[in-house]
């Protein structure tokens, strides 16, 4: 987006991609259907104030109009989420290279950058050069098959925050009796944390619990907060009392499935963290999930941290180095899934080009 920002505005470009194609991680994200924005979605979405004018420019009607300029047509899901007609990101990444390479643009590929020599921009397999501007825009720190893997930051030490998972899930140790529930959508159960239940869909996994209703908590459980679970939000204590009480044959299990409509995945984690089956009612409303840490950072879908905000200025130009630009997941910033890490990348991309484009015509 950086690239195409700055050839509109009339600046030579090349690009230099480490990896052997581009876009790894935007293909990647299309396998499930390209969820590039979200409908309604504001700059106050991103708990970032730095990111909000940014969103401002270039939200959800930009991305649906730019994308509609590539020929591919979008609409909106029943939750406000957007996807191309296509529900893939290929056909949209093919007509944008085009695009650019219709604008003059170069692509490199299998070309790392290592940092400067002074002003002069230093790579491991083709020789240094200088340029007016430059935009780094190196992602984040996870899935480094994708070419995501941080190496970046060596270059600026001293000028970045630690990485940490996002949009990760988080490891439990299980008994053997929940090997059968791998895989098990956890549905209709509320999330506590720090006194505050929120609604989401998660799934039990060999590794512990992952999925969408969980990875917007990420930056709370990975600041320490506890989780518990309320397995039946939409009915209060007594009355989950009253219908546990009427228990006739039925075994614990069906009379749990019968009474509360408990599924078998809600019963097993009730099993694996309740109390005394004399008084359940309160560990149904609040099960205390021991979990023991975020999965490792290469297998989350997005990282915190990376480079800080107080070092680049309000174009995103970095403070220590004029005529060096940085966009995207590289920034210190994170966001839940559902369109808002593709719109912040595209955002950033754009404001930054825009801006390095500007520097280099002075």
């Amino acid at each position: 987006m950086a690239a195409e920002v700055a050839a509109r505005a009339g600046c030579t470009v090349e690009i230099f991609d480490h990896m052997p194609s581009p876009a790894r991680k935007f293909l990647m994200a299309g396998k499930s259907g390209l969820n590039i924005t979200a409908e309604g979605l504001g700059p106050d979405v991103y708990a970032c104030p730095p990111l909000r004018p940014m969103i401002g420019a270039f939200g959800a009607p930009e991305v649906r109009e730019w994308m509609a300029g590539l020929g591919q047509s979008s609409f909106v899901g029943s939750t406000g989420r957007v996807f191309p007609v296509a529900m893939k990101a290929s056909p949209l990444l093919r007509a944008w290279l085009a695009r650019l390479d219709g604008a003059g643009v170069r692509l490199h590929r299998r070309v790392r950058w290592t940092g400067w020599n002074g002003t002069t921009l230093t790579f491991a397999s083709e020789p240094d050069a200088t340029f007016d501007a430059t935009v780094l825009a190196m992602g984040g720190a996870s899935w480094r098959r994708l070419g995501s893997d941080g190496a970046w930051a060596a270059a600026l030490a001293g000028h970045v925050a630690a990485f940490a998972p996002s949009n990760v899930g988080f490891r439990v140790d299980w008994s053997d009796h929940m090997t059968r529930h791998f895989g098990a959508a956890v549905k209709n159960t509320g999330l506590i944390v720090n006194g505050r239940t929120y609604r989401g869909e998660f799934t039990v996994s060999a590794r512990g619990l992952e999925g969408g209703g969980l990875y917007p908590l990420t930056p709370l459980l990975r600041g320490g907060a506890a989780l518990a679970l309320d397995l039946k939000p939409d009915m209060d204590l007594a009355r989950i009392r009253d219908r546990l009480a009427r228990r006739g044959r039925d075994s614990l299990s069906n009379h749990l499935r019968k009474a509360l409509r408990l599924d078998p995945v809600q019963i097993a984690l009730l099993r694996e963290w309740g109390g005394a089956p004399d008084d359940l009612a309160p560990c149904i409303k609040r099960l205390p999930v021991p979990l023991l840490g975020p999965r490792p950072l290469d297998e989350a879908i997005s990282t915190a941290g990376g480079l800080r905000w107080d070092a680049v200025d309000e174009g995103l130009m970095l403070k220590h180095r004029p005529g060096t630009f940085a966009a995207g997941e590289m920034l210190d910033w994170e966001a839940p899934t559902g369109g808002y890490l593709l719109t912040a990348c595209l955002a950033t991309g754009a404001w930054a080009g825009r801006h390095a484009a500007d520097y280099a015509r002075r």
